[in-house]
Order: structure tokens, then sequence, then C-alpha cells
């Protein structure tokens, strides 16, 4: 038996959509994260961009289980001096929420030049519509 190893150029790419609706935000996250790295796939390598296109919508009505609402806060840097910014999550899910779950998803793929690049194939949108008909996605039920 032999192992296959894809190659860039043979790679298909499929478009999904996923419902974040009265779903948790780290669920949903997770799951779009296997979808962008192509870990779904049986041709899957780690060393290979073999993901797919994710359409995240209806971002603003995921949902935070337990306390993480009120007490989760996302803290950044601005590269200034004294520059540490903090934001809770109850004001991040009420006015970003689409922001809030690419931060859940960037998260959760590798932190070098393959996560950036599966990053870019992540869009999220607060309602339920998007602007990527054109593309014909699926729906992934999960």
């Amino acid at each position: 038996m032999s192992t296959t190893m894809p190659k860039a150029g043979e790679i298909s790419r499929k478009w999904y959509i996923l419902d974040a609706t009265d779903k948790p935000l780290g669920r949903v996250a997770a799951q779009a994260a296997v979808l962008l790295r192509g870990k779904h796939k049986p041709t899957f390598a780690p060393h290979v961009d073999c993901g797919d296109n994710v359409i995240i919508i209806n971002c603003d009505k995921a949902i935070l289980t337990g306390k993480k609402l009120e007490q989760k806060k996302f803290y950044w840097h601005t590269g200034w001096i004294g520059g540490l910014k903090e934001v809770s999550y109850k004001k991040l899910m009420a006015e970003q929420a689409d922001r809030a779950m690419k931060i859940a998803v960037t998260g959760m793929l590798p932190h070098n030049s393959q996560g950036a690049v599966q990053a870019k194939r992540l869009r999220t949108f607060k309602g339920a519509e998007h602007k990527h008909a054109a593309q014909k996605p699926e729906v992934y039920e999960f």
C-alpha cells in the first residue's frame, strides 16, 4: 500500500456554509477550523494546504456558555508602550460578533504561514445574508 501525497495543483476546493444560530461559538469555530485545514478529506496531509472555503453566517446568534459573556475578555497589544487593550465578550458579541468568530477560528489554526493562508479563506457575517452565492456553497451540517 502506498501513501498518496497531495500536490498543490491537484487540490479541489469547495465552499461550505456554517450556520451559528443557537450553537456555541467554540463548537462552530472548531468545525470551521477543521474545514479550513482540510482534515475532513481523506487526502489530508499536514504539510499541504488542502482545505476548503468556509462562510459562517448568523455569528450574532452564536452563544457563549457559562459566565463567559460577562467574565471573558479579549486582549491585544497595539505595539506602543502601554498599548495593551481589552474588550469584554459581552461588548464584542453585541457590536462585532463576526470579529469574535474570526478570532476564535484563527486561534485554532496553525500559527505559521500556512495558517495565515487558511484564515484568508474564512468569511464571517453577522446576519443570514452573504455575498458569495456565485460560488454555490453547500450547507455543512455538523
